[in-house]
């Protein structure tokens, strides 16, 4: 299934590769921020990438860790905590942390990968997309297959959807060693629901992205995103071999990259 969401055409109807803003774009430790986010939609970034955590009263955030402590002037957990105390917290003592319903507004043109951290976060998840009608803006992505498939079950309509982790080891391991038509037989199922495979170049001394696995891919009509890639050799490595996308720390130094390989977007999706 095409979805909209992967629409990322040049000019003259060309698909570029995606690239994806890891947590927005700051290089002052400003994570998921408003202000990290307008930083790369300001730079041109059609796509962000972000993570979902719950307050005890149900606001979706805009946050990676389970706790407060790690990038923040405050402490504790989030699921455990109402918005109006999250709300007094600065990301590195400056930005507020924000909300879903913040971003999708504040910025209308951004597409969002959201990373469903926690089961808190399922059905806070599945109302945000409902009540901006985001459908055609999000991905959803989470480690869990069974967490991204809970959200996808409550939504009106279909989204764009990236394997969990079980699913990809499968994917990955299974791809070499079995016959081709089972193996595209046994992941028609697995993969049931799912555009994208979004994987790290290597992992456990293991080569992740290799031909093959771009070859299989592509063969059942996956995506391949790869995260998260910060050094511009490898980035150009990743781009010949024929990723459809990467996610970055340095929006800076992959906007450069497309743009001198004729791959950088000249405006936002319509």
């Amino acid at each position: 299934m095409t979805l909209p969401y992967f629409d990322n055409a040049d000019a003259d109807g060309n698909q570029l590769p995606i690239a994806m803003a890891h947590r927005g774009f700051s290089r002052d430790g400003l994570e998921n921020s408003m202000a990290a986010f307008r930083a790369a939609a300001a730079m041109g970034y059609r796509y962000l990438e972000t993570d979902v955590h719950t307050t005890s009263d149900g606001v979706l955030l805009l946050f990676h860790d389970s706790t407060l402590d790690r990038v923040t002037d405050g402490g504790g957990k989030v699921s455990e905590l109402p918005a109006a105390a999250v709300g007094k917290v600065r990301i590195g003592g400056r930005e507020p942390i924000p909300t879903f319903d913040e971003l999708v507004t504040a910025l209308p043109g951004a597409r969002l990968n959201l990373d469903v951290k926690d089961w808190n976060s399922v059905r806070s998840t599945a109302a945000a997309i409902e009540r901006h009608q985001a459908h055609d803006r999000v991905l959803v992505t989470s480690f869990s297959d069974l967490r991204r498939r809970a959200v996808l079950k409550l939504l009106s309509r279909p989204v764009a959807a990236s394997a969990g982790v079980a699913s990809i080891t499968a994917f990955t391991l299974l791809g070499p060693v079995l016959p081709g038509p089972l193996f595209r037989r046994l992941m028609r199922r697995v993969l049931g629901g799912v555009q994208a495979l979004q994987v790290p170049a290597r992992r456990a001394g293991i080569e992740v992205v290799t031909p093959g696995f771009l070859r299989r891919a592509h063969r059942l009509g996956l995506m391949v995103h790869v995260w998260t890639i910060n050094d511009p050799a490898e980035m150009q490595r990743l781009l010949d071999l024929g990723v459809d996308g990467l996610v970055t720390d340095r929006a800076d130094l992959l906007r450069d990259i497309l743009a001198q390989r004729g791959g950088w977007p000249a405006g936002p999706p319509a």
